[in-house]
């Protein structure tokens, strides 16, 4: 059995967990997020602590695990909420937001590339070569990330590109007359 799926959730003041028609919801400060639930696997919420049901791990293994830290996201999310920074490197790249809607990318292409932001996330462009993106559904946050890197991944010559704010571009050498 998985250990990951045996800790428990606690659960801060002020955040409900419940289940409802095969779906875990969780409201907080922040927001409220839901998860449908694969069939076969329990929730136990009591005391201020949430656990997966033991007899869901004696039939269901291999989801446990998955489900409980996916839980746990959610609670962490609608209590502080998630953070991904980016940041923009190159001759004339920048980014904006545009009316909070779209995020304005310019990264060396020959048009300007207008991204959507997604409903539950913000983006915010303290400078014009970072961008900053805040919500509490860690699985948006991180593909909104990830999709606005797609435009302009980190060379590996120059380390031009769209990059994470804590990532590490190692740079080749190069080429020898």
């Amino acid at each position: 059995m998985s250990r990951v799926a045996k800790m428990p959730v606690k659960i801060p003041a002020g955040v409900t967990v419940a289940i409802e028609g095969g779906n875990l919801i969780v409201k907080g400060p922040k927001a409220s997020l839901s998860l449908p639930l694969p069939a076969n696997v329990g929730i136990d919420v009591k005391d201020g602590v949430a656990t997966i049901n033991e007899q869901t791990l004696k039939t269901n293994t291999t989801i446990g695990g998955t489900i409980r830290a996916l839980m746990n996201n959610m609670v962490d999310g609608v209590t502080k909420g998630f953070e991904r920074k980016l940041q923009l490197v190159g001759v004339g790249y920048r980014a904006s937001v545009v009316g909070g809607k779209h995020v304005n990318l310019q990264v060396g292409l020959s048009h300007p590339v207008e991204h959507p932001i997604p409903a539950g996330v913000s983006v915010e462009c303290p400078t014009q070569t970072d961008i900053v993106i805040k919500g509490a559904d860690k699985h948006m946050v991180g593909q909104l990330a990830a999709q606005l890197r797609s435009y302009r991944p980190p060379e590996p010559y120059k380390g031009k590109g769209v990059r994470y704010s804590d990532e590490k571009v190692v740079l080749k050498e190069a080429k020898k007359k």
